[in-house]
């Protein structure tokens, strides 16, 4: 990439950073999620007893707002995107410019609102490592979806079904995926299945993240079906590794086929 393209993507970094900095939208996300730990800390007895519940609330709001949010964007900024085609930008640094603009402000918005209410509670001394790991989800999610959130705008040319599209891809990775998996194997218990749910647990970013955070934080109660066998065959921190290196890979691969998209999409 030329010096030219990297300063380009560099300035519409920099836009896009100031507009969602300026948004209401940002601004409540974050506010909400400040709200919502707060409350979990004073009111749930505790920083040690308030994590998981943290946790859960974390892999299931996190994804739907990041999907949510750069699926209004892209068809919402059309006018944008042309205005910037019709000069002399490469659409690599615009895609790339436009990717970091939202998952950026994205993963600052969800740090600032869970990390500033831990802080002043003092967890980040007492609990370093549960609030490590819970931020750490947080924004590789934040990646994912936001990766995933383009892909499909850019494939749904209508609002409407690219937030429905979007929203039935929370569902079914936040809340049917764990449960569909279950009802598999009691059907086959028979067979022996651990590698099969290992493979299933890593098409799924939303158990990958919850598996990172179970780790950490040793709370069974979320750990799901196909979490409690990644926990046995793994655990520690090669498991933490391969957690981490799943959701890069969920990041990189959806951002990359978003991107060829873009560059063969007739705006």
């Amino acid at each position: 990439m030329s010096d030219r393209s990297v300063s380009t993507g560099v300035k519409i970094l920099g836009y896009q950073v100031r507009d969602l900095a300026r948004s209401r939208a940002l601004g409540g996300y974050a506010l909400a999620l400040a709200l919502a730990t707060w409350g979990l800390v004073h009111f749930g007895g505790g920083t040690a007893r308030a994590l998981p519940s943290l946790a859960t609330l974390v892999v299931l709001v996190v994804p739907l707002v990041s999907l949510l949010v750069t699926t209004s964007f892209v068809h919402h900024g059309g006018d944008f995107i042309e205005l910037l085609l019709s000069h002399p930008v490469g659409r690599r640094p615009l895609f790339l410019g436009m990717y970091l603009g939202l998952a950026l402000p994205l993963g600052a918005a969800f740090l600032a609102g869970v990390l500033i209410p831990l802080g002043a509670s003092g967890a980040l001394s007492t609990h370093a490592n549960g609030v490590a790991t819970v931020a750490l989800a947080g924004a590789l999610l934040t990646a994912v979806f936001t990766s995933l959130g383009f892909v499909i705008a850019l494939r749904a040319t209508d609002p409407a079904r690219a937030m429905g599209a979007a929203l039935l891809v929370w569902l079914a990775a936040a809340v049917l995926y764990d449960g569909a998996v279950l009802l598999a194997a009691y059907r086959w218990a028979a067979y022996p299945l651990e590698t099969p749910m290992l493979v299933l647990m890593a098409l799924n970013p939303v158990d990958v993240a919850r598996v990172l955070v179970v780790m950490a934080l040793d709370a069974s109660a979320m750990m799901g079906y196909t979490g409690a066998i990644f926990q046995d065959f793994f655990g520690g921190a090669v498991g933490r590794a391969l957690a981490i290196a799943c959701l890069c890979a969920w990041t990189i691969v959806p951002a990359w086929v978003a991107m060829r998209d873009f560059q063969r999409k007739d705006f």
